[in-house]
């Protein structure tokens, strides 16, 4: 009798449970798609398609109140229809009518675990590739729809502005380009069309604008450049946060912090300003000590570079100031050749990106110029791209080693710049604050997940004991433990994110409240045993 009773109250549980359960995650579900289709502007296939890679983590959320509403409204009607009452007049005690409820909670808590700790990232990642798996028809859809597409990278932010689509044939016509740093236009180019490329990679996607018949504006020169190509890596939705990380990958961030991405962008721009200052003091030593040139390769030549002073831009990152006298000669890839002479009064050498093979541009301003036999003129400048960074600087800042090269450069250069400095303490920074985010992810999912089984419970009690009210009043009732968990949850990641309060401090509120909400359980079920 005892299994045929629950069985009974297990299926009304189960039957309103998924009810609910429906109808919360399909509106949160659709709540969590805005982003994805107010900034990508997704079409609305891949909106189906991501509204099913959404699905788990509302889940997440959705699990714990859908089984507290079942458990709630199911006691209370048993309780206000006299069933409970029935079964106690005839020997079965209340605590072993609440096993039904009490197995759903158990299964809900651990749903919720997994769901959180695997399920859902992985999830994640599904909806990322969904997303930019289609990348080129998101960039064609915005500009149709906006009439510009906005590029962003650490470094750099490019709008690109169309007059024409024609994504059969991956160009844009009538076409602008702004690029833009630290909020400063500081480049324009204009083209006649532009051929959209994307590569996929693993865990990116980078997206790679090529402009023909193009003329180029910017503080020094407009002019004919024919050719001229940007690309960008696309941002990430929701993988590059913690919260949406798997127990492995959580283990190998905390191993190699670098592995996460953001940080390892971080690092990678920190290591940018590193080489730059590094190649500072080279061409300084070079400069001093010797009465020859500084050496740079690109792919078609070889820079031969002797400057009167170099000097790291305090005002913007990846950048030398060279001041004169400039002389500069150009010879082909094999020496053989001198292809030009050039001498200056100012110039600059700078990183246009903090790629790992990045490579420099050297700018020469107001320069003159002689290729022999009597061919001499001035020009408004002279650029040099594509300069490969030195062999021995590059092997001072390894990838395979970039933590510690960064940490360790004020013992790599004789006078660090304050923006050398600023990024390497902001990279610890971040570092410090991502593991306390793990941290704090870590256990807020563990007191969430293990806290769904007294806060089930809890409603199952007040659904028996206000059974002269409402059904809904218990579920009302119930819901403030709820809110108070997810109070001390919240109140708890804050103190672990801040840097004044130790860790430990956050975590032990977090699990304040699920022992709170604990004896609270034992209180409501110590008084439902007496009614």
């Amino acid at each position: 009798m005892i299994f045929t009773l629950h069985r009974y109250i297990f299926r009304e549980l189960f039957r309103v449970f998924l009810l609910t359960t429906i109808a919360l995650t399909l509106a949160l579900s659709t709540g969590l798609m805005f982003r994805p289709i107010e900034e990508y502007g997704v079409g609305p296939g891949q909106m189906l398609r991501l509204l099913g890679y959404f699905l788990p983590i509302t889940l997440t959320f959705v699990l714990p109140m859908a089984a507290l509403f079942a458990g709630a409204l199911v006691y209370g009607r048993l309780a206000y229809d006299r069933e409970l009452d029935a079964c106690r007049a005839s020997g079965i005690g209340l605590m072993a009518l609440v096993y039904p409820g009490m197995f759903l909670a158990v299964m809900v808590s651990i749903s919720t675990l997994v769901m959180s700790f695997n399920v859902a990232p992985n999830f994640v990642r599904r909806a990322e590739r969904a997303v930019k798996a289609n990348a080129r028809q998101i960039l064609f859809r915005n500009v149709q729809r906006r009439g510009h597409y906005d590029i962003k990278t650490d470094g750099n932010r490019y709008v690109v502005y169309a007059d024409r689509t024609r994504p059969a044939h991956n160009t844009l016509e009538g076409v602008i380009i702004v690029k833009q740093r630290t909020d400063r236009i500081t480049e324009l180019v204009t083209a006649r069309a532009a051929r959209i490329d994307i590569d996929t990679y693993s865990r990116y996607y980078d997206i790679g604008i090529t402009a023909l018949d193009s003329r180029e504006f910017d503080e020094y020169r407009q002019a004919d450049v024919g050719r001229v190509s940007f690309s960008s890596r696309m941002p990430s939705l929701l993988e590059d946060n913690i919260r949406f990380q798997t127990i492995d990958r959580i283990k190998e961030i905390r191993a190699d912090p670098l592995a996460f991405y953001p940080l390892h962008q971080r690092a990678l721009e920190a290591r940018t300003q590193l080489l730059i200052e590094l190649l500072a003091q080279d061409i300084r030593h070079v400069m001093a000590h010797t009465e020859d040139y500084y050496e740079l390769v690109a792919p078609d030549r070889v820079v031969l570079l002797s400057v009167g002073a170099v000097t790291v831009d305090p005002g913007e990152k990846w950048r030398l100031e060279l001041g004169g006298p400039i002389r500069l000669l150009e010879l082909d890839s094999h020496r053989q050749k001198l292809i030009c002479e050039w001498n200056s009064d100012a110039g600059s050498l700078y990183f246009d990106d903090q790629r790992i093979d990045g490579t420099l541009d050297l700018v020469l301003r107001l320069p003159t110029w002689d290729r022999g036999g009597g061919v001499s003129n001035i020009a408004e400048r002279h650029v040099i791209k594509e300069l490969a960074v030195p062999p021995h600087l590059a092997a001072q800042a390894p990838e395979e080693n970039l933590l510690a090269a960064i940490r360790s450069c004020d013992r790599r250069v004789a006078k660090p710049s304050d923006i050398l400095l600023q990024m390497r303490n902001e990279l610890d920074y971040r570092i410090r604050r991502t593991m306390s985010e793990i941290f704090s992810e870590t256990h807020s999912k563990l007191v969430l997940g293990l806290g769904c089984i007294p806060l089930i419970l809890t409603g199952i009690a007040l659904g028996i004991l206000l059974r002269g009210g409402h059904l809904l009043s218990a579920f009302g009732a119930s819901s403030i433990p709820a809110g108070a968990l997810i109070i001390f949850i919240v109140a708890g990641k804050d103190l672990v994110k801040n840097p004044a309060t130790p860790v430990s401090t956050g975590i032990f509120v977090m699990w304040a409240g699920l022992a709170i909400l604990s004896v609270l359980t034992l209180v409501v079920y110590r008084k439902v045993t007496r009614v």
